[in-house]
């Protein structure tokens, strides 16, 4: 009944806003679609595109932060202010969401729980663009319920353009808050340089038996540089360090008082050259990520440290305005070395084609295959299309395709190199790789420039689905360094899952001549998962049922005021210690920041509020989440 008058509500403001005039553009130019830029009303997809400027109007404190009140983004989070996140589009499970950082996929070979580690400051981001839907026959693995992709002002800075930008901004608040968000950003039309920190720490909330600390920081700097007329090269190096509380992360146990240490180094390289009918990209990227889990101060921590090179070429040929083919190969290298987990190795090489085609003014077709090689699991054809169709100011799209997942070092590994493991998840080093089958139709109303609504249907059909199912000892494939008496889940291929959802967007923007300015954005979801598992699993059933987030920015001349907030609804999970580990069925989450311009837009002052509403609950079962949380700050703005 609360979701359904929610939407009701959503729907009459996002009504009442046509009655202004327009002037800003919800149209804007995207890669994510096709690696091709193109209008999103040309993709086929549905596609929300926000400016990285909102992460500092807007209150949220990291990355993941700004994501989670995005439309149709459910994002269950650990802990607060990027201690651990996990990102889930249209259902399924965490690892089925790719973040890609200018082309260069984060996802960890070690743990899907990692993707939500950006090793970028927000000062650098020019827009993150969040595709919704099946796309791995444009990324491979794990372009499952949508991809994430995050841009910066360096990599995709254009020739002959000159800007300058810097902001710094330090808060403090209670448990000990104290954050620091600087960076900056300069371009000559020719040379580019980007540089940032975030760092957010506190003592934190009392838990059971310990505190919920964090001390959470990135640094980045990245530099691009035209050679000439037609090639660009652009560089990067970043490093984030990650320490928090990690109580019930990962277990629902009483002796449960985890700390977590993960600690990424980054860097990338991209070469574009370009000339009137074709351009050629080099994108290649090196991580090392070493993660330190202690469940206890008694037990020795498991340790892990983690590799992944990869490379991507890509050239796109322009034969005329109609059309456009872009071919693509991609190489990866994953290791392990951990002593829960051994040491393993693995190799993935791809080849794809995408084609842009245009018939006439209004209609548009992107095919797309792709040929995925993965060292254990041999060969998979991937194909994709997407269409869409241009009435006035509607835009009828649909898309259609195949998606592939390969399990982790985790789900492979997890618990199988210790001598003795008494309770816990156990990895399944035999199991196949996840496949479905996407489909979704829809339209996007633009009214005017500054409106925008789009509504999707989708449905997905899964086989060989991979989550943890509680599982008796007497059934576990290998029992080596297992006891008759432990609790174990053990991670398997789930036969088939099917999952069917709607969702509704509204996007606003509007700017007045007096230094007034609005920016809004609603989204609602509703998901229907059915799993052939008897059984039910774990993360299959953590997304919710119903979920509508927004966010709203509004500026009159001195003021402004930021307010995000979700509602979600889903059947709650219990464990055995259900007084100590429990997952909210339902809960409505609002936060808001109030800032006073001192200086016109250079220096202001404000304060802020998470958890406005003091609810208490948990995104994943008995990972407590804070209650409301008071802050206040100073920012200091300066772009020409």
């Amino acid at each position: 009944m609360f979701f359904r008058k929610l939407f009701m509500l959503g729907f009459v403001c996002a009504v009442n806003t046509i009655v202004f005039a327009q002037e800003n553009e919800l149209d804007p130019v995207t890669i994510s679609a096709s690696l091709s830029p193109q209008k999103i009303s040309k993709t086929g997809r549905n596609i929300f595109v926000i400016k990285g400027e909102m992460f500092s109007k807007l209150p949220v404190n990291s990355i993941d932060d700004l994501l989670r009140y995005l439309p149709g983004m459910e994002v269950q989070a650990r802990g607060p202010m990027g201690a651990q996140s996990d990102f889930v589009l249209r259902g399924g499970t965490f690892q089925q969401v790719l973040v890609i950082l200018d082309g260069v996929r984060l996802n960890d070979p070690n743990s899907g729980h990692f993707s939500s580690y950006t090793p970028i400051s927000p000062a650098e981001i020019e827009r993150i663009e969040i595709l919704k839907g099946a796309a791995s026959a444009v990324y491979g693995s794990e372009a499952v319920g949508g991809v994430v992709q995050i841009i910066t002002k360096t990599f995709s800075a254009k020739r002959n353009i000159t800007s300058r930008s810097m902001t710094a901004q330090a808060a403090g608040g209670g448990y000990g808050l104290f954050n620091v968000n600087a960076g900056g950003f300069a371009s000559n039309g020719k040379s580019s340089v980007g540089a940032g920190v975030l760092s957010n720490n506190a003592s934190g909330q009392q838990q059971r038996g310990t505190k919920g600390f964090f001390n959470n920081h990135t640094a980045s700097v990245s530099f691009a540089h035209f050679l000439n007329d037609k090639l660009q090269v652009a560089l990067r190096s970043s490093y984030d360090d990650r320490r928090f509380a990690a109580q019930n992360f990962y277990t629902t146990f009483t002796s449960d008082t985890a700390a977590e240490r993960v600690k990424t180094f980054w860097n990338q390289l991209q070469l574009i050259h370009t000339n009137d009918k074709s351009t050629t990209r080099l994108i290649a990227g090196y991580k090392a990520l070493d993660d330190k889990y202690s469940f206890n101060s008694i037990g020795v921590p498991n340790r892990s440290k983690s590799k992944m090179w990869q490379a991507l070429l890509t050239n796109e040929w322009r034969f005329n305005n109609q059309n456009s083919l872009t071919a693509g190969a991609q190489f990866i290298n994953k290791n392990i070395a951990s002593n829960d987990r051994g040491n393993h190795n693995i190799k993935q090489a791809a080849g794809f084609l995408i084609l842009n085609q245009r018939f006439g003014e209004n209609f548009f077709l992107s095919p797309a295959m792709r040929a995925e090689w993965n060292e254990r699991a041999g060969w998979e054809l991937i194909p994709q299309a997407n269409i869409s169709y241009r009435i006035n100011q509607l835009q009828l799209r649909a898309s259609a395709g195949k998606t592939i997942r390969d399990a982790d070092f985790t789900e492979r590994f997890n618990n199988y190199n210790k001598t003795l493991v008494t309770s816990g998840r156990i990895g399944n080093p035999d199991l196949q790789a996840e496949k479905s089958f996407s489909f979704e139709a829809g339209a996007d109303y633009f009214i005017a420039k500054n409106l925008k609504i789009a509504t999707s249907y989708f449905q997905r059909n899964h086989t060989d689905l991979i989550d943890y199912v509680t599982t008796a000892y007497a059934d576990m494939p290998r029992q080596i360094n297992l006891v008759s008496t432990g609790t174990y889940a053990l991670a398997k291929n789930i036969s088939t899952v099917k999952t069917r959802g709607l969702e509704a967007d509204f996007q606003y923007t509007k700017t007045w001549a007096d230094r007034k300015e609005l920016w809004a954005s609603v989204g609602f979801v509703y998901l229907n998962s059915k799993s052939s598992s008897a059984t039910p699993s774990f993360y299959i059933n953590s997304h919710a049922r119903y979920l509508t987030n927004f966010a709203i920015q509004y500026r009159l001349q001195k003021f402004a005021l930021g307010i995000n907030g979700l509602y979600k609804e889903r059947t709650p999970q219990t464990s055995a210690n259900a007084a100590l580990a429990k997952q909210s069925g339902n809960y409505f989450l609002l936060n808001a920041k109030a800032e006073v311009y001192l200086m016109q837009k250079m220096l202001s002052a404000y304060v802020q509020a998470d958890n406005l509403l003091d609810k208490s609950y948990s995104d994943l079962l008995g990972a407590q989440m804070p209650g409301r949380w008071l802050m206040g700050g100073i920012k200091i703005s300066l772009s020409k």
